[in-house]
Parts: C-alpha cells; structure tokens; sequence
C-alpha cells in the first residue's frame, strides 16, 4: 500500500517552510526506527483451516484405512515466476509440493482414510534403522536383530504418484477506471491458474487404478486513487494511493491438493477400489460432488466407468519377522574324577588267602 500527499504553493513560502518542518522530522524518526525495528509486522499463526480443507476432513469414514505411500510430487510445470523488466530466477510454483499432498492424504476424513507411509525421504530413515542395528550388534552383539526393538516397516498397498502439470499466466485480466476534475480511480484484475494431478498405483499388480485433475485461480486485484488539482489559485493539492491483493500460489495449491485428494476418493469409490463405511451417505456424498464435476457438460448423467482389474487392492500382507525358538537344553551333572587305590599285586611267594 502507498499513499503519497503533495501540497505546493506558489507565494506562501512561510507556509511551506512550516509545513516541511514537521514532515522532515516525521521522515527522520520513521528512518531511525527502520533500523532498529519492522514498521509492519505480524505474529506467527497456525495455518488457518480453508473451506476446501474442513470438507476433506469431513469427508465420511471408509471401511479401513489403507496404506499408501508418497514418493515424490514434483512441479513438471518448468514456469518461472514472471517479471516484466527482468528474468525471475524463482518458480512459479512452490518446490514442496510433497509436503502438502502427505498433508492433505492425512487431512481426509481426518485421518481415517490413509496411513501415509515415508517414503521421500527414504534414505534418511534407512540410515537410521542401519544406525539401530550397528548399535545393537556392537554394545549388545546381537548378529540378528531383535524384531521387538526394530520391527519390519510397514508395506503399502497403493502408491500416490503426481505432481504440478500446469500454471498458466494471466488467463484472464481486465480493470476499470475514471477520472474526473483531477479525481482518478482505477482497479485491475488478473488470474493465473494452477493445475495438479493424482493417480494411485496398485503395489501388487502396478496397474494404474484411477487418476484425477484438479484446477485452482490464483487472483491478483489492485486499487489505485489519485487527487490531482488547485484547491486555491496558487495552492496544488496531490494525492496518490493504492493497494494490492495478491493470492499466494502455496495456498492456492494447497487448495487444488486437497481437491483433488477428495475427488481421487471418490472416484475410488465409483470404480469399487475402496467403500465408505456407510454406503448410503457415501452415495450421496458422490452424487453431490458428480454434478461439481460435470455442471459444465450438457450430460444428465455421467456414464459408469469400468472397474479396474486389480481386485482387493487396498489389502497388502505384511512382513511378520521369523521368530528363532532355540531348543531347552538339559543341563548335565558335573562328573567329579575321583582316584581310586589299588593295593599292590602279589608276589609269588605270597598266598592270596593270606
């Protein structure tokens, strides 16, 4: 926000003179604080639950949790962010795109849908559990693990793949303005859009069971104001203000995130890869968020998809750790070695009977 006053005048020097004085004094003591502390400044805050985001976390409960895992979500766009006067060495978009998708996959149906299992920063977790082991053979001389200090990592049965695939600038701009007697008042507008796509993989088959697209607006709105005009013969009055909205795009992608995390729930739910706890809300939570999707096409219904030929896809076995079971030994009794004497043999002139 700016806002910029000007007063001239022409023959009233001492008024000028009176009225510069406090304005240099104001400018001084706004430039001494400056150094020392932020005029503006904000408290941190927990991010804030958006409309998108409460209804995932309302979404109705499955019959299980299945387990899945993210590896990457990379931005695929390639856009840097746009300047007219330079080259932008920044993305238009956020490089943490993962974060936000585990983030939403635990959001939904506030953590009764998935068990998000680590998988982008695999190496690190590998490495630790190395350290547990080496540790334990070490100190403990354990040469086999014990599975009840470190147990098997759990296996996914589906795996989110995805990423950003589009942002496109200024798909739509436009503005008004008027003036009148030196009075100026103008606003502008832009959209850019930003586009994401889910697909969930089978682990057992590696068969592609469903994939969604969803799209978000990122806005941009600016206001600006200007007085230009004599208020007395020799007296100039100028005036400028303005101010500027813009939507960050990590909101915004956080919004077309959880989207299509909903949409890839029900749509699983359509191909029967997974089922709501209760079939009947489930079907009209489905209905509600078909006519969403398909408002814009003139069919009244959207026709059946085939199911997918992966059956029981959200059911992985898991790794149960072998248990050794070493057999009882019966301890044996100690043997004493013991020294017998014998007497001395007989001579031949000696009679045994004595």
């Amino acid at each position: 926000m700016n806002i910029f006053i000007q007063l001239r005048s022409k023959s009233k020097m001492a008024s000028r003179r009176a009225l510069a004085a406090p304005l240099l004094i104001s400018l001084f003591a706004l430039t001494g604080c400056a150094t020392n502390k932020t005029l503006m400044t904000e408290a941190p805050r927990v991010a804030e639950v958006s409309e998108v985001n409460l209804r995932l976390r309302n979404i109705p409960a499955p019959k299980h949790r299945i387990p899945v895992a993210v590896y990457d979500f990379r931005d695929e766009t390639g856009q840097y962010r746009e300047a007219q006067n330079y080259q932008q060495l920044s993305r238009a978009v956020t490089q943490g795109g993962v974060s936000i998708l585990i983030k939403a996959l635990q959001d939904a149906g506030n953590r009764r849908w998935f068990t998000v299992m680590e998988r982008n920063k695999l190496a690190n977790l590998l490495k630790e559990r190395q350290i547990i082991t080496e540790m334990r053979r070490l100190y403990r001389g354990e040469e086999k693990i014990n599975a009840k200090a470190l147990p098997p990592l759990k296996h996914a049965a589906i795996i989110i793949e995805g990423g950003i695939i589009g942002y496109n600038h200024n798909v739509q701009t436009g503005g008004i303005g008027a003036s009148y007697l030196g009075i100026t008042g103008d606003s502008d507008y832009s959209k850019d859009e930003i586009t994401v796509s889910l697909r969930a993989i089978s682990t057992k088959t590696g068969e592609v069971l469903t994939t969604v697209t969803a799209r978000k607006t990122v806005v941009s709105v600016g206001l600006q104001a200007s007085v230009f005009r004599y208020v007395k013969l020799d007296e100039l009055l100028q005036a400028e203000g303005g101010f500027t909205n813009n939507e960050p795009s990590q909101i915004a992608l956080e919004s077309a995130v959880e989207k299509a995390v909903e949409a890839l729930i029900v749509e699983g739910v359509e191909l029967d890869i997974w089922q709501f706890k209760d079939p009947q809300y489930g079907s009209s939570y489905v209905q509600t968020l078909q006519s969403e999707q398909y408002k814009e096409t003139d069919s009244a219904e959207p026709v059946p998809m085939a199911e997918p030929e992966t059956k029981n896809a959200t059911t992985i076995s898991a790794t149960v750790p072998k248990l050794v079971v070493s057999r009882a030994v019966r301890p044996q009794p100690e043997v004493r070695q013991t020294t017998r004497r014998l007497p001395p043999p007989y001579s031949s002139n000696e009679d045994p009977l004595g």
